[in-house]
């Protein structure tokens, strides 16, 4: 069994779902519960590292993702 990697996710609602990103591997997935667009990213991102070449994964991971928040003036 391959070891696990661990990945972002950032969940957001849009309209009446959620929508779940993984950065570094600019993958999304989205649900109708938090829980769902989660399980779906999961279940999207395994699918990619069992069909993707090694190739594939190193050209798209971006190896360091920092998510942080700004203060910027508005109005």
């Amino acid at each position: 069994m391959p070891s696990p990697q661990r990945m972002t996710a950032i969940i957001e609602r849009e309209d009446d779902g959620f929508v779940a990103l993984c950065p570094e591997l600019d993958i999304a997935s989205q649900g109708s519960t938090i829980e769902e667009a989660r399980a779906n990213l999961v279940e999207a991102l395994t699918l990619f590292f069992e069909t993707a070449s090694p190739s594939e994964v190193a050209r798209r991971l971006h190896g360091e993702v920092f998510v942080t928040q700004v203060e910027v003036p508005v109005g």
